[in-house]
């Protein structure tokens, strides 16, 4: 298949690029422009059904390879993804407005990394022999059948390949949603799987809106439904699928919380903020959005913190040496707008940023408030955007009630010399990804998921191919049969 650095059609089915012009428009904006680079169409009736139809047809085919066959497609597909990282990220960058210094080390690269993890555990997923006297079972383990994957629009690249690598690795098949504000870069993927010898219908990607999605999540073809998304999405798309008995993956929003005590390093502490608030553009769900700094550091923190906001540099997202984009569409710009209001109308302090950019697009400054309480909006919600919200506290058991104190429960992050402590406070919390000295690294071979209203399951990691597999058991009865009639 030649390679070219934009996708040619609005969906991949089947092996193949696929259009329907009937379909409802969507609009690809460059978020740094607000131009537009692409038009798509979302699915009809038709080419869901067609999406079903090939992923199920591809089922038995791929699930009868053995799973080291499996995996080496898997790895050849992540060789691809790497020697394309540039055009890769350029293609993210168009359709998310991350700058490219980001996007060139955080996103294909970060989906190779699934596809080669993946690929290499393929070959080695087993069941096992339990001895019972004579007799004894053996264990099988399975794919699930057709999963759908729906993205969410912030890492449009690795959530595809999150989904895929454990899902194709286990022997399923997937058909696959993007965001309909990110749609362009999971076709690449889809693309490049072929290339590296998929069967054609391994992995099929559809556009469209909640309508397309709910219509993939209904389906009695579909086993597994896997979302990344906000949390009002999942409850959602968890109640439907539980009502067809569904496996679930959700992988859903937060209000993270990031502690600083007096003794941390500064300069770690300060990077660890920024990490967990502005990278992205505050466009990530783990975000350690609650800062919660003890007192005495607390003066020389915000300092240190809007010092180093000096080196913000905006500008084209493609430009190398920007390192701050825009957000990733106007109506998010306005969601964030409407939350700095807000923050502003309940007594916060606003110590840096606040505005919108001066400039075309989508930008917005990075943006800190300081005096901020528990009861506010600010600190209750998920703004997803450059917004950081910083809380002052006292002792290590007040702050752990009150960084607990959420529905959410996806990251947390302590930051302090103390070893003593910081596996202490890692321990209390309620979260399912937590950081010490650092925040919002993401190794595919570490398990990411939340608890609470943060999701269920894990993506990532051994732990994947508990919720892309099941078992079957087998007794096999060596002596004769006992009834009691």
């Amino acid at each position: 298949m030649p390679h070219d650095a934009q996708p040619t059609a609005s969906h991949f089915i089947d092996g193949q690029y696929v259009e329907d012009e009937s379909g409802d428009p969507i609009d690809c904006i460059y978020p740094a422009t607000g131009a537009q680079i692409a038009r798509l169409h979302a699915a009809t009736p038709a080419i869901i059904e067609q999406s079903l139809a090939a992923a199920e047809r591809a089922g038995a085919q791929w699930s009868a390879m053995t799973g080291t066959e499996r995996g080496r497609i898997l790895r050849r597909a992540a060789d691809i993804m790497r020697d394309r990282n540039h055009d890769l990220s350029v293609l993210e960058t168009l359709d998310t407005g991350k700058p490219y210094q980001e996007t060139s080390v955080a996103d294909a690269t970060s989906g190779a990394d699934a596809l080669e993890y993946f690929g290499g555990l393929a070959g080695s997923l087993t069941g096992e022999h339990i001895r019972l006297g004579e007799d004894w079972v053996y264990t099988v383990r399975e794919p699930l059948g057709v999963c759908v994957g729906i993205g969410a629009w912030n890492y449009p690249t690795q959530i595809a390949c999150w989904k895929a690598a454990p899902a194709l690795a286990c022997g399923n098949t997937m058909v696959f949603k993007p965001s309909e504000t990110t749609p362009l870069c999971a076709l690449k993927v889809a693309e490049i799987l072929i290339e590296a010898g998929a069967p054609p219908g391994v992995f099929n990607v559809v556009q469209g809106m909640g309508a397309v999605g709910a219509a993939l999540v209904t389906d009695d073809r579909v086993a597994k439904v896997s979302l990344t998304g906000s949390v009002p999405t999942g409850r959602r798309v968890y109640a439907a699928a539980a009502e067809g008995m569904k496996h679930v993956t959700m992988e859903l929003g937060g209000k993270s919380p990031m502690v600083i005590f007096e003794d941390a390093d500064l300069e770690k502490a300060v990077s660890g903020a920024i990490l967990g608030n502005f990278y992205s553009s505050g466009q990530v769900c783990s975000n350690g959005t609650r800062v919660f700094v003890q007192r005495g550091l607390r003066d020389a923190f915000v300092a240190r913190l809007c010092e180093r906001l000096k080196g913000v540099v905006m500008g084209d997202p493609l430009d190398p040496a920007v390192n701050f984009g825009p957000m990733v569409s106007e109506r998010q710009m306005q969601i964030v707008q409407g939350f700095i209001e807000k923050g502003q109308a309940e007594g916060a302090t606003l110590a840096h940023g606040g505005g919108r950019a001066e400039r075309e697009g989508f930008f917005l400054e990075p943006t800190v408030f300081t005096d901020v309480t528990d009861e506010m909006t600010i600190a209750r919600d998920e703004i997803f955007g450059p917004v950081l919200s910083v809380l002052d506290f006292d002792t290590e058991d007040e702050v752990m009630a009150r960084a607990n104190a959420t529905e959410f429960g996806l990251a947390a992050g302590v930051f302090t010399r103390d070893l003593t402590r910081a596996h202490r406070v890692a321990q209390g919390f309620q979260a399912g990804t937590c950081y010490i000295n650092t925040y919002n690294l993401a190794p595919v071979e570490a398990p990411f998921g939340g608890v609470k209203a943060s999701g269920v399951g894990r993506e990532n990691s051994k732990e994947a191919i508990n919720h892309y597999s099941q078992v079957r058991s087998v007794y096999v009865a060596m002596g004769d049969v006992e009834a009691p009639f």
